[in-house]
């Protein structure tokens, strides 16, 4: 169910709720967090709102859209609520702003914040530059970009290492879990020798494989070669090589000097995939906090991997 509230404010929305609960017979009991959306781009918003629906029913909550729209427009908000099977696990408020109203979107949300639940804050682009100075990240315990999302992917890791806060997160990061996964069960396999190189590869412009190399800079302690290419993770030891090449959406091969190649499961992660498991906890990531540390020590080369 969708319900439009055209030219409002707040206190409206958030009666409404209040009436829809009782209409319904729901609760606020149950959610577990407030997540916050912000967003420029109307045509962009249905994608996010999509997304954290889908992320609600991992982590039922409140999701609040800010639709940010012309600031040289008339001082105007719009409201939408949407529940039921319109708003997956979550119940959804949308505020589309114009004018003043869009200079201000942390007065507009706090009157809707969900009382004694953690808020998290999600800008799918166009993300500030030190989000826990941001006074939208200043209501969030958890502060969510995604870096491969943003226009140049690379300078925006390297805003985000130089405006670090503990409980700052990146969904580029969530989408190579299952690389890092891979990997570290792999070096948990003898022969247990130092790794002397490392070099990750895949398109020139994706912060998730820059954060790859710097979470193996962070664990190994050496620097890491990037080259641009096929997606894929060579390791150098002693008694030869570990190549993680991928090879289709949805799977890899793992190549072990004296070994058979392997075939194994590298799952295609979708936004809402993403952004359901950096909701899991609200705490500070500390090895994401290293890898983005050690970004500095992926270092381009021109070298072919193949």
């Amino acid at each position: 169910m969708i319900i439009d509230l055209p030219d409002t404010s707040t206190r409206e929305i958030s009666k409404k709720l209040v009436r829809i609960r009782e209409q319904a017979g729901l609760s606020t009991i149950g959610r577990v967090l407030t997540l916050l959306v912000l967003t420029d781009h109307v045509r962009g918003s249905e994608a996010a709102i999509e997304a954290a629906n889908e992320a609600s029913r991992e982590h039922p909550c409140r999701v609040i859209v800010v639709i940010r729209g012309d600031r040289a427009l008339a001082s105007r908000l719009d409201g939408e609520i949407r529940v039921g099977g319109d708003a997956g696990a979550a119940e959804v408020v949308v505020l589309r702003t114009s004018g003043a109203m869009a200079s201000q979107p942390a007065s507009l949300v706090t009157p809707l914040l969900l009382p004694d639940t953690p808020v998290a804050v999600w800008w799918p682009r166009n993300s500030p530059t030190l989000l826990s100075a941001d006074k939208m990240g200043r209501l969030a315990r958890r502060r969510i970009v995604d870096s491969d999302a943003e226009g140049h992917p690379t300078d925006a890791l390297a805003k985000r290492a130089a405006g670090y806060s503990p409980g700052d997160t990146d969904l580029a990061w969530a989408r190579i879990t299952h690389w890092r996964s891979l990997l570290a069960a792999t070096l948990d396999r003898p022969p247990h020798e130092p790794i002397t190189g490392a070099t990750v590869c895949g398109p020139e412009r994706a912060a998730s494989v820059d954060l790859a190399g710097g979470w193996l800079a962070s664990r190994l302690g050496i620097d890491v070669q990037r080259a641009v290419g096929p997606r894929m993770v060579v390791l150098e030891r002693a008694s030869g090589t570990i190549v993680v090449r991928q090879t289709s959406a949805t799977s890899a091969e793992l190549t072990i000097t004296g070994l058979e190649p392997t075939r194994v499961s590298l799952v295609a992660r979708s936004v809402a995939d993403c952004l359901a498991e950096e909701l899991r906890r609200m705490d500070a990531d500390g090895v994401y906090a290293d890898a983005l540390a050690n970004h500095d020590r992926v270092i381009y080369t021109s070298a072919s991997v193949r």
